[in-house]
């Protein structure tokens, strides 16, 4: 009887992970996640919209600050991740000098706008968190899609978010410390289905 071997999928380090990334086409969007390689599907007109009325309300409730759209983080335990936030908050010339991925320095606020595929759930509601908050990123806004409310995860520690508040879309939402964001959530229900 010969013994069973186990197969594993050979892993990849951060620099191949980035070699790759930097070989990619344009129209494919690449994280690097818990060790694996996944694609991060193109937002479609909806999605671009709530990221618009989020940049719209964030220049007028803070104009100190900026929303960058599709920025790269090295996230998780010793930033061995890679994540492609839908937007990152900083304040104004916070990404100064920064490459493709930037440290989780200085980020007041990592967003993600739910999209309607199959890693949707996995990648959105629970490695991101995660990741973001073992980059200490002080809070993370999730707009799920998939049941019309508004995520709000704070208080990053330990590689976990201690707090989580979620409201329906047309609550009022305040983003805490240090983003200071009282958000009226009312225009996101004409994104429901």
């Amino acid at each position: 009887m010969t013994p069973r071997t186990e197969h594993r999928q050979p892993q990849m380090s951060v620099e191949e992970f980035e070699q790759l990334q930097r070989h990619a086409p344009e129209t494919v969007r690449l994280e690097f996640i818990n060790g694996r390689v996944q694609v991060k599907p193109v937002p479609d007109g909806n999605h671009s919209e709530i990221y618009m009325w989020l940049l719209e309300r964030c220049m007028q409730l803070r104009p100190d600050l900026r929303l960058h759209p599709e920025r790269g983080l090295k996230t998780e335990a010793y930033r061995k991740g890679r994540a492609r936030a839908d937007a990152i908050l900083v304040p104004r010339g916070g990404l100064k000098g920064h490459g493709e991925w930037s440290e989780g320095d200085g980020v007041l606020m990592a967003v993600e706008i739910t999209s309607f595929d199959s890693d949707t759930n996995q990648r959105d509601r629970v490695e991101k968190p995660d990741g973001y908050a073992a980059a200490g990123i002080p809070v993370y806004l999730l707009v799920d899609r998939d049941d019309g409310s508004v995520v709000v995860f704070n208080q990053p520690e330990g590689g976990r978010y201690r707090h989580e508040e979620k409201l329906p879309f047309g609550a009022a939402v305040k983003l805490p410390d240090p983003v200071n964001i009282n958000l009226d959530t009312e225009p996101l229900k004409e994104f429901v289905d």
